[in-house]
């Protein structure tokens, strides 16, 4: 039998054993399922009067994937494939999600979008973040522009940050120390480290929370050999460093009225290849700062809120052959009003809005000055949404979800975007079922990098127009098991691709034909034994246009969980995760073409344990693809191999 499944099979046995003979032990609380949600409506309802399937992950799994990316966290969430998760930590990320792009995905962080103009599609770099300073995550999938805003078409992730507790002063400090290892690489040598320390707290009417985080992780090539490589050419290792700093304070001046100031530096470094089988030497350097403000005033039954964010960001690549400079500006706010009636009605309105511009700088090599190519007073522009909403519950089980909002661009003409999303839920022994149907539109306007840039923008672009139908069935018992099935359908409209237009000369433009996507989720959570066992697992399948085929989405993807509270101060899980095959091309630098190849289906099992060593101290250990399952999620580039961790929190 192969090495790997019998270490596979003894983490599942170590598990097994735990399980009986710990079974006498006294249990220790765990926390129950989420009962309320917030991001299909802004409002905290019960979780059966919302029209939509709701995926939370609560601040329980996020600390069980300590040490671990956000993307690696989402990863797991049916519907969504975050590719580049499983490589080398500097790899870029996909966003694919109900088989959507980047560009169609709305990412928020406590209440506001978060963006960098200066990527092709906009999309926020979740490698920016870290695991450590997040309280819980949201995701609200299907199109969702009438609530926030264009681009919101697959999903939107919305993020919470870590907020004060009411003690005086709270502090929490946590290690992770691990092996960052290839498949072929199995010298177990610790070459990746986390770090975070935090300190939080409530003084009268004052709140702070301030914390800093690092993550270095070396010992792992970006790219790795092609199947037809021969030679004895050696791959050098790409080393990736992150850090995070944070702070929030709060002043409550009267029972009506809060104010919170926020500001955050982000910046990460790493070393990458030249491309699918390439290796090289090349750097590059992502930096975020931020700051903002939360004003809230609460009357009764409502409040009435301002959020805004300005953040700076900017991003360097140096090569052999090329670099490139950016640096952008993103504005964001959301002044809006809640209102609820009797508890039936509930009623938000509100103006969201945006100003995004940057400018872009190229050389011919690290070594040459910058010249600039694109120029913020031409890349800019604004958007101002004005959007309302109402939720309707009723005492008999009928729910209904309606909004609409008009999008005023200043590149482009007015387009109004709606949803409409009615639900009927029938409650029966602290049970319910749940048929939910919704149709909701959105609108997806280019990026400035799409309209401006020199070599491969189109000023005479049209902005993308989806649509989505989604309906499923829920149901819940004694919130202890939760079964879910949902299907969906996209059409998209003037999809923007990158096209060959003669020559190998490339430009963004407009598809003239549309194209459909649907599939199916289905989600199901279990607590057993006295809420001692957990299981949890969902299956996704994805069905997209031939011509969109070629995106590394898989067609089938699955994850389970299964978790045991092994006594009051033990725990332990095993995840599995199944990708199927997919299609993906790349750029052959020997022919200087492009060609089609199939990366091969896979299967990973992770196993994580935690004990609570002291009443304030808790350490963990963890082997992620136990059975060092070889695999690919780009052609050309590695994913890591079996690997370990282990760490400890302590807080006071």
């Amino acid at each position: 039998m192969n090495k790997s499944k019998v270490l596979a099979a003894l983490c599942i046995a170590v598990n097994g054993a735990f399980l009986f003979a710990q079974q006498k032990e006294t249990e220790q609380d765990v926390e129950a399922l989420e009962t309320v949600v917030i991001s299909d409506s802004k409002f905290a309802l019960e979780r059966e009067k919302s029209g939509k399937v709701i995926t939370t992950i609560s601040q329980q799994e996020l600390e069980r994937s300590q040490g671990q990316s956000v993307a690696t966290v989402l990863n797991r969430v049916a519907g969504i494939e975050i590719n580049g998760s499983s490589s080398a930590p500097g790899q870029s990320l996909s966003y694919f999600i109900r088989g959507g792009r980047n560009r169609q995905v709305v990412i928020r962080v406590d209440g506001l979008t978060v963006s960098d103009p200066s990527f092709i599609t906009n999309e926020f770099d979740l490698r920016l973040l870290a695991v450590d300073n997040i309280a819980n995550i949201e995701i609200l999938k299907g199109a969702s522009s009438t609530l926030y805003g264009s681009g919101a078409s697959t999903a939107v992730i919305n993020i919470t940050t870590k907020k004060p507790k009411d003690n005086r002063i709270n502090a929490n400090f946590q290690s992770t120390i691990g092996t960052n290892q290839s498949q072929e690489d199995q010298d177990y040598d610790l070459s990746e480290f986390v770090n975070s320390v935090g300190l939080n707290g409530t003084l009268h009417k004052l709140t702070y929370v301030v914390g800093f985080s690092n993550h270095f992780a070396d010992d792992l090539s970006a790219a790795e050999k092609l199947p037809n490589d021969t030679s004895d050419a050696t791959f050098k290792d790409d080393a990736f460093s992150r850090y995070n700093v944070n702070a929030r304070v709060g002043y409550t001046f009267s029972e009506a009225f809060k104010l919170e100031v926020f500001g955050s530096l982000n910046e990460f470094k790493n070393q990458f290849d030249s491309g699918a089988g390439a290796d090289a030497e090349f750097d590059s350097d992502s930096e975020q700062m931020e700051a903002g403000f939360v004003a809230t005033y609460s009357y009764k039954n409502g409040n009435f809120v301002i959020n805004n964010r300005y953040s700076l960001l900017e991003r360097t690549f140096l090569a052999d052959t090329y670099a490139t400079l950016t640096d952008s500006r993103f504005y964001s706010y959301d002044m809006y009003n809640k209102y609820s009636i009797d508890n039936t009605f509930y009623t938000v309105v509100g103006v969201n809005g945006s100003n995004s511009d940057y400018n872009g700088f190229s050389a011919a090599s690290r070594n040459d000055d910058f010249v600039q190519t694109i120029n913020d007073n031409q890349a800019d522009f604004d958007i101002i949404d004005p959007y309302a909403n109402l939720v309707y519950t009723s005492d008999f089980g009928f729910n209904i979800n309606v909004g609409a909002r008009l999008n005023i661009h200043s590149e482009y003409d007015n387009q109004l975007v709606y949803s409409i999303n009615p639900s009927y839920s029938y409650t029966f022994d602290n049970s319910y079922i749940k048929g939910l149907f919704s149709y909701s539109t959105a609108y997806i306007t280019p990026s400035l990098f799409q309209l401006y840039s020199p070599n491969f923008g189109n000023t005479d672009l049209e902005p993308e127009e989806n649509s989505t139908i989604e309906s499923g069935i829920e149901f819940s018992r004694n919130n202890n098991l939760r079964l879910s099935v949902v299907y969906f359908s996209r059409k998209e409209k003037n999809f923007v691709n990158f096209v060959d237009t003669g020559g190998f000369v490339f430009q963004y433009q407009n598809v003239s034909e549309d194209f459909d996507t649907y599939g199916l989720e289905v989600e199901a959570t279990a607590k057993l034994l006295d809420n001692k066992l957990d299981v949890s697992g969902n299956f996704t399948y994805t069905n997209l246009d031939d011509v969109q085929s070629s995106v590394r989405i898989p067609e089938i993807k699955a994850n389970a969980n299964i978790g045991y509270q092994l006594s009051s101060k033990a725990y332990s899980s095993l995840n599995f995760q199944y990708v199927d095959a997919r299609d993906d091309s790349f750029f052959n630098l020997n022919t200087f073409s492009s060609e089609d190849v199939v990366l091969d289906s896979y299967m990973l099992f992770d196993w994580y344990v935690n004990y609570q060593l002291l009443e304030n101290m808790k350490i963990f250990a963890a082997v992620t693809n136990i059975t060092n399952e070889e695999y690919q999620e780009l052609f050309g580039f590695g994913t890591r191999g079996r690997n370990a961790k282990i760490g400890f929190n302590l807080s006071f």
